[in-house]
């Protein structure tokens, strides 16, 4: 898990160094999207095969496409082939991901296992500090491709632990595998991701034909779905209401962290005149708050329960995103770390508490489905609050500057150096900045509403026959 985690930080951080020496500046954003897009779709695809096959081969698959991505990736010559090799690490990560965690879900019992995805929890925490300070001393010390090269040893050991460590004992079922439901709903992810990172980048024309083609792509998957044996995606498992409003709620959730990742420093910096430095700071909360929420709600759940801790959760997030909606100029950028450290403890105890609710009602031979659903969402969620969050950023940036729109070039200036951005470019941005904190706002209160849609359930509380079943099978 610490090799995806690390991934994104660390190779941000190395990005302009790889752009200097390999070019192709105008594909410098593909290089993130092309590995979050195939990790994406592959999540859902890769957590129904570990419910075919077993948790140990899909994982021991996922390390593998993910190594071999990391190595051509060290190898670059170019950006397109920088980009291709991404996409091979997504796989990889795909995999990863859902399928540790749903080991996770056949190893320990319920209230057990709420600690150990809290240690999960604190392995991204843990990656988003070290990643910046990692990635800068291989840059300054060593040649970039050491960027990637440095999880040979990680996949070597993580391999070992599970080839040695990790028995499966399985039945094999009968069950054909619906290759074209999962070569569609891969195409059709795809094709939403492409136009939402378009629209994001503000290529309309490009976005709108990759919208119609999810469409196209959407409709013919759901139909391959209904008639196929054994679905990729089980529409029944994904529309029973704790699910849908469990992974409603962490789609929601993500769309704010995602905002606040954006545009928090953006307002620290470029409003407040404070260094890059404490910008990170004032995000970092978040990850600080992230892995204590999570470790509070797996002690406390087992006593309360899962859905009152999710509502806990949910009336923190807003609860921390009422903060930013008082930053000003001249405000302490203590502030902004207050609300951050305030979202991330209510996304703790959401993350937590609805992958442990989402693996507990489902049956163990769709645990891997349904856990890929839950980080499918998250995935999307990041996404798609990226593009809507931007886009309301740049309307509020028109709506200041009427006569002038403000380019790129003066935006990264006053950024950069804000004793050299005019007044006009310091209030427009103000301005845009603060309504997007209000559309921040109004998504963390529909994360509240999703909330309250999970149905009362005592799971959680008491011990479950079945959550002792599945970890029989696995030690």
């Amino acid at each position: 898990m610490f090799m995806i985690a690390i991934e994104a930080t660390i190779v941000a951080t190395a990005m302009p160094q790889i752009a200097a020496d390999l070019g192709g500046l105008k594909l410098y954003s593909w290089v993130f999207a092309s590995f979050l897009l195939t990790q994406t779709a592959m999540t859902v695809v890769f957590g129904k095969l570990s419910d075919i096959y077993g948790r140990k081969p899909m994982m021991l698959a996922g390390i593998a496409v993910f190594l071999l991505g990391s190595v051509l990736a060290g190898f670059a010559w170019s950006m397109p082939s920088m980009i291709v090799f991404r996409l091979i690490q997504g796989i990889g990560a795909g995999a990863i991901q859902p399928v540790g965690m749903t080991i996770v879900a056949d190893l320990y019992p319920v209230q057990e296992r709420g600690k150990i995805q809290g240690y999960l929890a604190s392995v991204w925490a843990i990656s988003g500090v070290l990643g910046p300070m990692l990635g800068a001393l291989i840059i300054h010390q060593f040649s970039w491709s050491w960027i990637f090269w440095m999880n040979l040893p990680l996949a070597l050991l993580a391999t070992a632990g599970f080839v040695f460590f990790l028995h499966e004992h399985r039945e094999r079922r009968p069950m054909s595998i619906d290759v074209p439901g999962a070569a569609l709903f891969t195409a059709a992810v795809a094709a939403l991701m492409i136009a939402l990172t378009d629209a994001g980048d503000g290529q309309a024309t490009r976005a709108w034909i990759a919208l119609g083609a999810f469409v196209v792509l959407l409709v013919l998957f759901v139909l391959q779905e209904r008639r196929a044996a054994d679905p990729m995606v089980s529409f029944a498992l994904w529309g029973r209401r704790p699910v849908a409003a469990a992974n409603a709620a962490m789609l929601l959730g993500s769309m704010v962290i995602m905002g606040l990742t954006t545009f928090l420093p953006m307002y620290v910096q470029g409003v407040q005149h404070r260094t890059p430095v404490v910008a990170g700071l004032a995000l970092t909360m978040i990850m600080v708050g992230w892995p204590v929420g999570s470790t509070v709600a797996a002690k406390v759940f087992p006593r309360y329960g899962l859905r009152t801790m999710m509502i806990a959760g949910s009336i923190l997030v807003p609860l921390g995103a009422c903060a930013f909606l008082l930053l000003a100029p001249d405000n302490s950028p203590v502030l902004a770390g207050a609300g951050s450290l305030v979202v991330g403890l209510g996304m703790g105890f959401m993350g937590v508490c609805s992958l442990v609710l989402i693996q507990e009602i489902v049956d163990v031979s769709e645990r891997g489905s349904a856990t890929a659903s839950n980080i499918f969402a998250r995935n999307l969620g990041s996404t798609i609050g990226a593009t809507a969050l931007g886009a309301v950023f740049n309307f509020g940036l028109a709506r200041a500057m009427v006569d002038t729109p403000i380019t790129s070039e003066q935006l990264k200036g006053a950024l950069e150096s804000a004793a050299g951005a005019s007044p006009a470019i310091q209030q427009a941005m103000q301005h845009s900045l603060h309504l997007t904190f209000w559309a921040v706002l109004a998504i963390s209160l529909l994360v509240m509403a999703a909330t309250a849609w999970i149905p009362a359930t005592s799971i959680g509380r008491t011990s479950r026959p079945a959550a002792k079943d599945a970890s029989a099978g696995m030690h």
